[in-house]
């Protein structure tokens, strides 16, 4: 019998489960591996155990705790897929506005269905048992984490930092561009995607288990850079600065 797998939404923009559908063939042969028996981009819902849960958004309102417990308590490992499952992501920046401006402001309407509460990451309401991070996440770093937990192995990530990848790849330094870059701190494993198209690091995946807080001062006090800079950066992300 194979394993039984499920993919649900919440709060986001379902652009993690995309990227996990544009895997195409690749895609057909995990289905060779598992019984995906809940996917809403591709099938309806239905209330089957799970071996394994992936969970994308973060959890905005108290229906989305009550579901996101209910999956918790069907399935036996539960993964948070994407930034906003990871860290509450982007979501998190609407609570520096007033919710009924912000509402009429894009969806001309200040409908209270429209306001959401507090953005939280999935693992402050239920535990969970690994973490695919990203935005959106890496399509092949979901296929090596899947078979992980297939073959019952440990789930890493890299435990480097984004630097990391930059300076194998040969890359420019986004400081030396005069551009605050959270590469320093943020855990690699993107292959460096947006400084290769010219952007910075926002922080998308996270920081990176125990940052060396000294080499990054360093660097901030070579390019005359504040830790205010920093943490306002920080907050594209909601990177929790008691991981520091």
């Amino acid at each position: 019998m194979k394993p039984r797998v499920g993919f649900f939404d919440f709060t986001g923009c379902e652009g993690c489960q995309l990227t996990i559908l544009n895997l195409a063939e690749k895609l057909l042969d995990v289905l060779d591996l598992v019984e995906v028996v809940e996917f809403r981009e591709v099938q309806s819902h239905c209330k089957e155990e799970l071996d394994i849960a992936f969970v994308e958004g973060s959890i905005c309102r108290p229906d989305e705790e009550k579901r996101l417990r209910l999956i918790r308590t069907r399935s036996k490992k539960l993964i948070t897929l994407g930034a906003c499952a990871d860290l509450a992501g982007i979501n998190i920046a609407h609570e520096e506005a007033d919710g009924a401006e912000l509402a009429m402001a894009v969806y001309n309407s200040d409908s209270e269905h429209l306001q959401g509460g507090q953005a939280r990451p999935v693992s402050a309401i239920v535990p969970i048992d690994g973490r695919i991070p990203g935005c959106p996440v890496d399509g092949q770093e979901f296929l090596s984490i899947l078979h992980a937990l297939l073959l019952d192995r440990p789930t890493n990530l890299p435990a480097f930092s984004l630097c990391v990848e930059c300076k194998l790849a040969e890359l420019p330094c986004t400081f030396e561009q005069g551009i605050v870059c959270l590469g320093p701190v943020v855990r690699a494993g993107c292959n460096a995607l947006c400084i290769e198209g010219g952007d910075r690091c926002r922080g998308c995946r996270g920081l990176v288990d125990n940052p060396r807080e000294s080499s990054y001062q360093r660097v901030l006090e070579t390019f005359n850079r504040s830790v205010d800079d920093i943490l306002e950066e920080y907050r594209t992300y909601n990177l929790r600065i008691d991981e520091e």
